[in-house]
């Protein structure tokens, strides 16, 4: 009996969902890819699951590689190799559940190989640079009591300060952040609470929950906006424990962080290249070049292996080596 692309894509997005418990955030990616996918092989003629082979899938990968006219006259670029990864990992992912059901005779993702990834570097920013783009987030004493910036500076403060991921920020609650040992709590005195610094109760990806420290720059700026602009932000909405709040007292969207940042990045005029994820790049790089061990950064990032995270090592590496080339007498 044929099987559409449409309902194998549903059954297996309802399995991801349900059986595999997945975040709303990876099932809108699984949702994209195979959208995608549909399109494709309906390009192709293709309604039939069926009658998808190994070598349909692997012209699928070739043609992601490859640039390709848009119906604009533009050239699309090929796809990175990592995203290339990530959508055929979705789609035998599909194709291996539905046979597994018994829903397909043949699994066509069995032997495709994905394209050879280039093991790119994080980009961290300068330890100065991280400073600037602080202090121009606002809530500084010049900023006086203006609420969006003591909600911007500990914003990027916590950021940089937990190496959280944006998502993972913008999805906490008040009652996340927890005092240090033998300090009052957080949501009853909050100046008293954090001032000094203390520990965020993180989410991240698969649900998995770890508890991370900040210090007391970030805890002073939580500290200020929770006293002086939360209060006024929240009476606007319907009530919500979401620590970071936007103009109309709901929760702050990752989208509307991301804008945070880039407004911040554009006010300090950095020259290199700012998104969501330089302040996690940028706190992992800088623990690691002042002796912190690479096991205790990937439990502060939340990285399911140590190889992950061992990326930053090279980073500080090639500026040990930079270093030594330059001072030391036969180096060259």
């Amino acid at each position: 009996m044929p099987l559409s692309v449409e309902q194998g894509a549903a059954r297996y997005l309802r399995h991801v969902a349900l059986e595999l418990g997945l975040s709303a955030n990876s099932q809108a990616a699984y949702r994209r890819d195979l959208t995608a996918y549909a399109a494709w092989l309906a390009q192709r003629g293709l309604a039939d699951l069926g009658s998808v082979t190994p070598d349909t899938l692997s012209e699928y990968v070739a043609d992601l590689a490859s640039p390709r006219a848009t119906p604009d006259g533009d050239t699309r670029p090929p796809l990175a190799a990592a995203s290339i990864t990530r959508r055929l990992s979705t789609v035998r992912g599909m194709h291996r559940f539905l046979f597994e059901e018994g829903l397909l005779e043949a699994h066509a993702g069995s032997g495709v190989r994905t394209p050879k990834r280039t093991q790119r570097l994080p980009k961290a920013l300068p330890i100065e640079d991280v400073e600037a783009l602080l202090r121009a987030a606002g809530g500084d004493d010049s900023a006086g009591d203006d609420p969006v910036g003591l909600r911007d500076r500990a914003l990027l403060e916590l950021l940089y300060a937990s190496g959280a991921r944006i998502s993972e920020i913008t999805a906490l609650d008040v009652d996340d952040l927890l005092a240090a040992p033998g300090r009052a709590d957080a949501a009853g005195d909050p100046e008293a609470a954090l001032g000094e610094g203390g520990f965020v109760h993180v989410t991240g990806k698969g649900s998995k929950q770890r508890i991370v420290p900040y210090g007391s720059y970030a805890g002073r700026a939580l500290a200020a906006y929770l006293v002086r602009a939360r209060p006024g932000m929240a009476a606007r909405g319907a009530g919500t424990p979401a620590l970071f709040l936007g103009p109309r007292g709901a929760r702050l969207s990752r989208q509307s962080a991301w804008l945070v940042i880039k407004a911040a990045a554009e006010r300090a005029e950095l020259t290199h290249e700012v998104s969501p994820h330089t302040l996690r790049h940028s706190f992992a790089t800088h623990l690691l070049a002042g002796g912190a061990d690479v096991r205790t950064v990937q439990e502060l990032l939340g990285h399911a292996s140590v190889t992950t995270t061992q990326i930053y090592t090279q980073v500080t590496a090639d500026t040990l080596r930079e270093h030594y080339l330059l001072a030391h007498p036969r180096a060259k």
